[in-house]
């Protein structure tokens, strides 16, 4: 269990890398993305930083649950959005939201350690 685990963090720290700094490097996609959201550009800088930072703290001891949390969280809003507004396909997000979603799980023991 615990290869799995480390291959899921390892597929996760990969993909949320490469897309957020992708997103904070401007990558002509990722802004055409954020303008089809409507949002604005400055959440493409917030939501590549919560990236980034989610995938570190994959690998930080103790911290793993947060960084796991923020991108399950980001994935939630990502589906939501494709939905919603990008099309044509929430799976890769879908698939993402979950894999974080097990890092969550399998890591919980450290919110009741961190709260006690």
């Amino acid at each position: 269990m615990n290869y799995a685990i480390l291959a899921i963090k390892a597929l996760l720290m990969l993909a949320f890398l490469a897309a957020g700094l992708s997103k904070l490097a401007g990558v002509e996609m990722m802004v055409a993305t954020f303008d089809a959201v409507g949002v604005g550009q400055w959440f493409r800088y917030v939501t590549g930083t919560i990236e980034v930072v989610g995938a570190v703290l994959l690998w930080v001891k103790g911290r793993e649950v947060y960084g796991a949390g923020l991108l399950t969280v980001t994935m939630v809003g990502a589906v939501i959005a494709h939905l919603a507004l990008l099309g044509p396909s929430a799976v890769p997000a879908l698939g993402l939201g979950l894999l974080s979603a097990i890092i969550v799980w399998t890591h919980k023991g450290d919110l009741k350690s961190a709260t006690a």
